[in-house]
């Protein structure tokens, strides 16, 4: 095998694992970005309920006098 052969097999290799590192994060990005979208939505539930039992207890979040550090 010439030394220009050996070099484009060497570089096919690269490439390939290349290829296979960026369709391993191309699948990691769109999982992480399902998992936020499921994390910002629980969140926001979350604030929702919160502020109905606040409510519900009679408290008014901004009815509350500032902290002593303002």
């Amino acid at each position: 095998m010439s030394s220009t052969e050996q070099r484009l097999t060497e570089l096919e290799v690269r490439l390939a694992f290349i290829d296979d590192a960026v369709q391993a994060l191309i699948v990691a990005d769109a999982e992480q970005s399902v998992r936020i979208a499921t994390l910002e939505r629980l969140v926001r539930d979350l604030r929702g309920e919160l502020e109905t039992v606040r409510l519900g207890q009679g408290h008014d979040p901004h009815s509350e006098p500032p902290p002593p550090h303002y």
